[in-house]
């Protein structure tokens, strides 16, 4: 008798222990990811797509005013499947078209410049390129683009896989 219970108190124990356990690794691994990157000069960004042989994630939004693209990074990129995926294979550029917030008379024309290359009819719009630079100029190659998708990060991703053919 007096070994059962002590059986049973130690299976409590180990419970206990293997609760801790579990919440302290999955804490650890939420603080070690890394946080996305943003980018708003392009020329930059194209740099680092270079430099990672990675493809530029462009992302045209109306940040203050756009309801789907708020819905967009609400269900898909502020969740941490969409973050380990982005850090992982894209480089992130982000292209506003804000109404309340003052963009610099340069960061408007080269968001312009781009929708209008990219034939950007609506928000939020999504275009996954390579750049290639040939004689000192920028060329994109266009591999495809995205919208909203309904079903989260795991449909949204799948298709930008398809996109930029990863597996």
């Amino acid at each position: 008798m007096a070994f059962t219970k002590k059986l049973i108190k130690n299976k409590k124990q180990m419970k206990k222990l293997l609760v801790i356990l579990l919440v302290a690794f999955s804490l650890n691994g939420f603080a070690q990811q890394k946080p996305l990157e943003w980018h708003t000069d392009v020329n930059k960004a194209i740099n680092l797509s270079v430099q990672t042989e990675k493809p530029l994630f462009f992302f045209f939004t109306g940040s203050d005013w756009c309801g789907w693209c708020k819905r967009l990074q609400r269900e898909v990129f502020f969740k941490p499947e969409f973050k380990t995926w982005a850090n992982k294979n894209v480089v992130l550029v982000e292209l506003d078209f804000p109404k309340r917030t003052k963009l610099s008379a340069e960061l408007q024309k080269q968001n312009r410049e781009l929708a209008n290359m990219f034939g950007v009819r609506g928000y939020p719009t999504i275009w996954f390129v390579t750049p290639e630079i040939k004689d000192g100029k920028v060329n994109f190659n266009k591999l495809g683009s995205q919208g909203y998708v309904a079903g989260g990060p795991t449909a949204w991703i799948a298709g930008a896989n398809k996109i930029i053919k990863l597996k």
